[in-house]
C-alpha cells in the first residue's frame, strides 16, 4: 500500500489526499507533526515539510507541487490537468496563487497564528497578523468570485487542480472559521460544489484532538 505522510491542516497535503481520492488510488495516512522534526520522516525528505509519497515499489515522492505533478504524470488516467499548453499554464497560475500568494497572506496569518502555533507549543498568536489575514481573504474571496463568474471552473472549462488547491487552501481557514462565506456567494457557490465530491469528504471528517472545527465546516448546506 502507498503511504501519504501529511498533516491535516497541510493545504498541500489536503491537496495531494484529494488528488488521490480522485484518481481512485488507495492509501495509507500518516500523520506528521513538521514542528517534531522526527528522523524517520526527515530521512524522507530533508525539508521536513509534508506532503510525502511513498509507492508501494519504495519510490519516494517530496515536495509538494512536485508531488502534484507527480500525481499527474503516473497517473493520468484521471486527468486533472488540460492537454493544452497555454490552458496548463493558467492551471499552474492558479495553482502557484494558492499555494504561495493565499498561504502566505492568509494561511499563516490565520492557521498558523490560531492553531498551529497552539499544537506546536510556539507561543502567542501575534493579533496585527490575525488582522492581516482577515483583512486578505475577503480579497481572495472576491478573486474566487472574479474566476468564477467567468469560467465554469476557476481555471477553465473543467474541474482541475487548481480548484483543488484553491478549496484545499479555504478548508484549512473554514476549521478555524475565518471564512466570509456570506459576503462572497459566486465564492461560496463554487465551494459548495467542491464539498460535495466524494474526494472531499476525508478533510470534512478531519478533527484536530482539542480543536475541532466550527459546525458549519463539515455540513454541505452551510
Amino acid at each position: 500500500m502507498r503511504t501519504l505522510h501529511h498533516h491535516p491542516l497541510h493545504p498541500l497535503s489536503r491537496v495531494a489526499r484529494v488528488m488521490l481520492a480522485e484518481k481512485g488510488l488507495p492509501f495509507d495516512a500518516v500523520i506528521e507533526k513538521p514542528w517534531e522534526r522526527r528522523e524517520e520522516f526527515l530521512m524522507l525528505n530533508p525539508a521536513g515539510e509534508p506532503p510525502v509519497l511513498v509507492e508501494e515499489d519504495g519510490t519516494v515522492v517530496a515536495g509538494g507541487l512536485a508531488l502534484l505533478e507527480y500525481l499527474e504524470e503516473a497517473y493520468p488516467d484521471v486527468a486533472l490537468m488540460p492537454r493544452e499548453v497555454a490552458a496548463r499554464a493558467e492551471v499552474r497560475r492558479v495553482v502557484d496563487w494558492f499555494t504561495r500568494t493565499f498561504d502566505r497572506e492568509v494561511t499563516e496569518n490565520l492557521v498558523g497564528e490560531k492553531l498551529i502555533k497552539r499544537l506546536s507549543g510556539q507561543g502567542h498568536p501575534y493579533a496585527p497578523a490575525i488582522r492581516a489575514g482577515l483583512a486578505n481573504v475577503q480579497y481572495h474571496m472576491e478573486y474566487i468570485a472574479f474566476l468564477s463568474e467567468r469560467r465554469p471552473w476557476l481555471a477553465g472549462p473543467t474541474f482541475t487542480v487548481a480548484d483543488i488547491a484553491a478549496a484545499a487552501a479555504l478548508s484549512c481557514v473554514d476549521y478555524v472559521d475565518n471564512v466570509p462565506w456570506d459576503k462572497v456567494p459566486e465564492a461560496k457557490d463554487w465551494y459548495a460544489r467542491i464539498k460535495s465530491r466524494p474526494s472531499f469528504r476525508s478533510l470534512l471528517a478531519d478533527s484536530v484532538p482539542g480543536c475541532p472545527p466550527p459546525r458549519h465546516y463539515a455540513d454541505l448546506d452551510f
